[in-house]
C-alpha cells in the first residue's frame, strides 16, 4: 500500500495566516475546527489547486454523481498515512452538497423558487492538504504519493514563507440585512404547519426563513471577522467560481473513521446571556424542558433508521442524549447516534441514505421536506446542506451547514430556523430563528 508523503511546519492554532497563502487559488478550501477558541474540533484541512472539479449537472440522477465521486477516488489512488500519524485526510474530495442535492434522492415537488442558482453539489479532487492536529499540536502538509515531486516542493516552499496579508477590499453591507419574509407571513407558515400535524401528516418540520444584504469586498475578511465572533468546530472557507461559502457551523452530520460511524444532531436551542445566574437560568431552562427533549428524541428516531439503512444490523447505538453544548451566541441540545458500517457500503451510501440531515428537515423526513419546500419561498440552497471530505481510504467528516452564509452575485444571504412541533409558539419560534443568526448579521454590520 502506498503511504502519503508528510512534511512538518510550524504548529499554528489558527489557519488563517497559512490559508492567506493559497486563498486566491483556484478552488482553495478551509475546513475550520475553530480554535484556539472553540475546542471540540481537533483538525484544520486546508487545500487549493485540485486536480478535478466535480459538479451535479441539471437532470444528473444521485447515484450517478456518486458514481463519478467513487470514479475520481479511483483515479487518484489508494494510499495510507504513517503508521506513527493519526491523519483524518490523505488525499481525496473536498466540496459541498446543498440542501437541494436531496431532490436528487427523494420526490420532490418544485415549489420554491430557485434565485441563488448555486450547484447542487461541487467537489474538488485533491491529492495534498495542510493539516494541523490540535490535539499533538502539529501543523504538516500531506502529500498523496500521486502528487508528483516538483510540485510537493512547491508546495514546501510555499508554506515556509512568512505569511502576508493578501485580503482584497474590506467585506461592507451597503445596508442591513432584512428578512425575506414578514412576521405575517412567518406566523401563517407556522400554523399551517400545525394544521399538517394535527392532520396526521408529520410530527415535526423544520422550518426557516432567510435575510439577505447588498455587500461589496472580499468574502474572507467576513469570514474572519464571523470566526473571531462565533468560533465553532464545523467552520469552512469554500472559494467557489462565482461565489463564497462561510459556514459556523457547531453541528456535525456524519463521521466515518474505520468504518465507524457517528452522527450528532442539534435539537433544542435557548441564547446565552452575559449574567452567569442568567445564562444557568436558560442552560437548566433547556436541559428540563419537555419540549425540546421531545424534538431531539423525534430527530434521534429518524437518524436511528436513517443510520440503519447502511450500518451492520443491530450495530446502532445512542450513547449520549440530551448533552448541553454552549457557544458565544446560544445553548444548544445535543444527541449522539453511532453504528458500524456494513461491509456492502461505503460512505457514500451512508450519506444517499442520511442526506439532508434530519435534523433540519423534521418527521417523517420526506413530508416534512414537502412541506418546507411548500411553505418557504426560496430553495435553501447551501443553507442545511454539507461541507465535506472524503478521503481515499473512505475516512469522512462532514457538518450540517448551519449558521452558514452565501456571497454570490453582489448580496449575502443566511438563514435561521428551527424545529415545530404542535404546542410551538410562533413568536417564540421566530425569536429562535433570529437568535441563531443575530450574531452573524450583527458581525458583518459592524464592519
Amino acid at each position: 500500500m502506498s503511504i502519503c508523503i508528510c512534511h512538518p511546519l510550524p504548529y499554528l492554532a489558527d489557519p488563517a495566516d497559512y490559508f492567506a497563502l493559497v486563498r486566491h487559488a483556484p478552488g482553495a478550501v478551509l475546513l475550520d475546527s475553530g480554535r484556539p477558541t472553540a475546542e471540540r474540533g481537533r483538525y484544520d484541512l486546508l487545500s487549493a489547486w485540485p486536480m478535478a472539479q466535480l459538479t451535479a449537472a441539471d437532470g444528473e440522477a444521485a447515484n450517478v454523481f456518486f458514481q463519478r465521486l467513487r470514479d475520481a477516488l479511483s483515479l487518484l489512488g489508494p494510499s495510507e498515512a504513517p503508521a506513527d500519524q493519526p491523519l483524518p485526510f490523505v488525499g481525496g474530495l473536498i466540496g459541498y452538497l446543498s440542501y437541494d442535492f436531496g431532490r436528487r434522492l427523494e420526490l420532490m415537488p418544485n415549489s420554491a423558487v430557485d434565485d441563488l442558482a448555486l450547484p447542487d453539489a461541487h467537489f474538488g479532487l485533491y491529492a495534498w492538504a495542510l493539516i494541523s492536529d490540535h490535539q499533538l499540536q502539529r501543523s504538516q502538509l500531506v502529500f498523496h504519493p500521486r502528487l508528483d515531486e516538483a510540485e510537493r516542493q512547491r508546495l514546501i516552499r510555499l508554506f515556509s514563507q512568512p505569511a502576508v496579508a493578501r485580503e482584497g477590499a474590506p467585506f461592507r453591507l451597503a445596508a442591513p440585512f432584512q428578512a425575506d419574509i414578514s412576521a405575517a407571513t412567518y406566523e401563517a407558515a407556522i400554523h399551517r404547519i400545525q394544521a399538517y400535524i394535527q392532520a396526521g401528516d408529520c410530527y415535526q418540520v423544520n422550518f426557516a426563513q432567510r435575510f439577505r444584504a447588498a455587500c461589496s469586498g472580499d468574502a474572507w475578511h467576513a469570514y474572519r471577522a464571523l470566526r473571531a465572533a462565533c468560533p465553532t468546530p464545523f467552520a469552512g472557507f469554500l472559494q467557489l467560481s462565482d461565489a463564497s461559502i462561510l459556514s459556523l457551523s457547531p453541528e456535525r452530520f456524519l463521521r466515518v473513521h474505520d468504518n465507524q460511524v457517528e452522527t450528532r444532531p442539534i435539537k433544542g436551542t435557548r441564547p446565552r446571556d452575559a449574567s452567569p445566574e442568567e445564562d444557568r437560568r436558560q442552560a437548566d431552562a433547556l436541559l428540563a424542558s419537555p419540549k425540546d427533549r421531545a424534538e431531539n428524541l423525534m430527530i434521534v428516531d429518524l437518524l436511528r433508521n436513517d443510520l440503519g439503512r447502511s450500518c451492520r444490523i443491530g450495530s446502532v447505538r445512542v450513547p449520549e442524549l440530551f448533552a448541553l453544548e454552549s457557544y458565544p451566541n446560544v445553548h444548544h441540545l445535543v444527541s449522539s447516534v453511532t453504528g458500524e458500517l456494513d461491509a456492502n457500503k461505503d460512505a457514500l451510501d451512508l450519506l444517499a441514505g442520511s442526506f439532508p440531515g434530519g435534523s433540519i428537515t423534521g418527521a417523517p423526513k420526506v413530508r416534512a421536506m414537502q412541506i418546507i419546500d411548500e411553505l418557504e419561498p426560496t430553495r435553501r440552497g447551501l443553507y442545511c446542506g454539507s461541507l465535506l471530505y472524503l478521503d481515499v481510504r473512505g475516512e469522512m467528516d462532514s457538518s450540517i451547514a448551519i449558521r452558514s452564509l452565501l456571497v454570490k452575485d453582489g448580496q449575502v444571504a443566511c438563514w435561521g430556523g428551527g424545529g415545530i412541533v404542535m404546542d410551538s409558539e410562533w413568536q417564540a419560534e421566530y425569536q429562535e430563528s433570529l437568535t441563531k443568526v443575530r450574531v452573524l448579521m450583527e458581525t458583518l454590520e459592524a464592519l
